[in-house]
């Protein structure tokens, strides 16, 4: 079984230099991220093309490689290719690759309008032409109700005769696009757990820049958890072929003493300028060449361009702000997309500078007479006090402190039930099916489990479940710090 891998558009334009360091940035990440998932696979660098083939002890999980090559930087796009060696004597005798044309398509053309584009690399006495023809011809023959729309058709039928190999390429699946982790500079991104910060993080992940997470605390040790959980989802879905860190950043003081010294029409200004100062510490000591917000132009009285330009003064650190025409709708429907949208929604709203009448247009000097009453040694100190962590650890933790159970025979259906935490359209896309008649399985998404979980009863354990087993821990290690000790993981693979 081979995979056929399209790098990103933009890197095939670049020089030959940079498209090479590319190219082997994605090869090597690829071969990170398999090993990662004890995926056993060939991953070969052909200049126009990656070639992944996948043992045979591997094959079975061709779903999960599927989904994995989805969601790695720098691919445009994969497909799988099937292939034998051009017929020899009479290379104009198609049967053969007809043959394995209709094995592949067959089924998928069948009532559909198709078209068949071949591309030819070397010499051979028959045009491209001739074999989609030929192909086309094939294919009406053997595919009921189906026909030939060589503008607008449903499928594409794509073979490649490169010299004297045949390949059929399967499905076109999108990937991601974008560049290849560590192309570009290291970022450092305030991740507050919304949709803001967590597509801001995404967006700088996509581009190919390495991005670690800095949090600032202000509600406490659940926030600090919702906002970790964000942090582990990013780095294991997107980044995994990387190390990424995890800074935590008690800002209770800093809160303290802007409510109890600042005009209330400043504070959110000059929480946002705190905030950038206490960055650029923790960006120095990480060597980030910037800091990344999620903040969008007029979202709210910060975010307008005045109050911009004040809080960026703040900070020598270059800072980038990827969202900052976007509309609050496009960025949800990008964080459900991406898969953070159901932890945004989970996330409950801190705020700890609530200005009733907020300033859209801050003066200077008057930021600089309200800041001169605020002890600036502080950030110092709160910075020197985080915690830092790497983020693949927060996934040890979980394998360490949240128990699964992997078959039926483990599941004691007098003292356990099962609660499927996926969102409603992933349980309409697959159904999860009870192991057993006499195991009780309901339906809580995770985004409402922290407040569900407080209605059950406290003498059975609840296992939870999801399909790759991720969030279901992330839940079950959230419930376990919030006190719950009748909380484990049902992951039957």
């Amino acid at each position: 079984m081979k995979f056929i891998i399209r790098l990103h558009a933009e890197i095939t334009i670049k020089s030959n230099g940079v498209r090479k360091r590319y190219g082997k940035l994605l090869v090597n990440n690829l071969k990170s991220i398999l090993q990662r998932r004890e995926l056993k696979g060939k991953v070969t660098w052909c200049w126009d093309r990656i070639e992944l083939e996948v043992s045979p002890v591997s094959q079975s999980r061709v779903d999960e490689i599927i989904e994995l090559l989805q969601r790695v930087p720098g691919i445009a796009w994969f497909s799988q290719s099937y292939e034998m060696p051009l017929p020899e004597g009479d290379p104009t005798d198609f049967g053969p690759i007809t043959e394995l044309v209709l094995a592949c398509w067959q089924p998928v053309v069948t009532g559909k309008s198709f078209v068949v584009r071949v591309k030819r690399k070397g010499d051979h006495p028959f045009r491209s032409l001739d074999l989609e023809r030929y192909l086309g011809g094939a294919l009406l023959r053997h595919c009921a109700d189906s026909l030939v729309s060589l503008k607008h058709p449903e499928v594409e039928v794509r073979l490649e005769i490169d010299h004297h190999t045949v390949r059929v390429f399967g499905d076109k699946i999108q990937g991601l696009g974008g560049f290849p982790l560590p192309s570009q500079e290291t970022v450092l991104s305030l991740l507050s757990g919304g949709f803001d910060s967590s597509v801001a993080s995404f967006q700088l992940i996509r581009r190919g820049a390495r991005v670690h997470f800095c949090f600032f605390n202000l509600g406490g040790a659940q926030h600090e958890t919702g906002v970790r959980q964000t942090a582990y989802y990013l780095w294991h879905q997107y980044a995994s072929s990387h190390p990424l860190k995890f800074i935590s950043v008690d800002f209770a003081p800093i809160v303290e003493e802007i409510l109890t010294k600042v005009d209330n029409g400043l504070m959110g200004v000059v929480l946002k300028r705190q905030m950038l100062r206490a960055a650029e510490l923790v960006a120095d000591k990480l060597n980030t060449a910037a800091i990344v917000t999620g903040e969008a132009l007029g979202q709210v009285s910060s975010q307008t361009l005045s109050n911009l330009s004040v809080i960026d003064e703040a900070t020598h650190k270059l800072v980038l702000r990827p969202l900052i025409t976007m509309d609050k709708q496009d960025i949800i429907n990008i964080a459900d997309q991406i898969g953070t949208g159901d932890l945004a929604r989970s996330m409950p709203e801190y705020c700890g500078v609530i200005s009733n009448k907020p300033t859209v247009k801050a003066q200077r000097d008057a930021l600089m007479q309200a800041e001169s009453l605020l002890d600036l040694t502080l950030i110092e100190a709160v910075v020197k006090q985080a915690k830092v962590e790497e983020v693949s650890q927060i996934g040890a933790t979980l394998e360490s402190r949240v128990e699964q159970f992997r078959t039926v025979h483990e599941v004691d259906a007098t003292v356990h039930e099962i609660i499927d935490i996926r969102s409603q359209d992933e349980v309409e896309r697959k159904a999860f099916v009870a192991p057993t008649d006499t195991i009780t399985v309901r339906h809580i998404p995770f985004f409402k489990l922290g407040t569900a979980f407080t209605q059950l009863a406290t003498n059975k354990i609840y296992l939870l479940y999801c399909d790759k087993g991720v969030m279901s821990k992330l839940q079950a290690l959230y419930l376990q710090e919030q006190g719950f000790t009748n909380v484990a993981v049902y992951q039957p693979h």
